[in-house]
């Protein structure tokens, strides 16, 4: 039972690769435009971030999505970047640890499926209203 040398948490590619998954088990017109979001992992939000929106502890953020949502584009609109989702590591598993009753993917894909929807438009008030993760 104590045995845990030598065992490590995921590292930013696993965490990657469930994102990944999330996005591939999608109904099909969701997963099409999801694929065009980039995806990056990190351990934490970088300090510019986290100054920009106003966070002080960084395991408060477990991802964002930086771009413009899909029902506010335009082809008129300067794409400097793509879309991104950001997921960091060290506060999704914190998260994970501290709930106890789901498992890394699960946690994995809530985050991503979180940020998406921001991607495809909806506001942080109309994904708490069909999203009972927290309760």
């Amino acid at each position: 039972m104590n045995d845990w040398l030598g065992r490590a948490a995921p590292d930013l590619e696993a965490i990657e690769l469930m994102a990944h998954a999330t996005v591939a088990d999608l109904p099909a017109q969701f997963a099409e435009p999801a694929r065009g979001v980039l995806i990056r992992v990190e351990d934490f939000a970088p300090e510019e971030i986290l100054d920009e929106m106003s966070v002080e502890d960084p395991f408060e953020l477990t991802g964002l999505y930086e771009g413009i949502p899909m029902t506010e584009k335009s082809v008129m609109d300067v794409v400097d970047r793509p879309d991104t989702i950001w997921l960091f590591r060290r506060p999704i598993l914190d998260e994970w640890a501290e709930r106890g009753d789901v498992t890394l993917g699960q946690m994995v894909a809530h985050v991503m499926i979180h940020e998406l929807a921001h991607h495809f438009g909806w506001s942080d008030e109309e994904i708490a209203e069909i999203d009972r993760w927290w309760e």
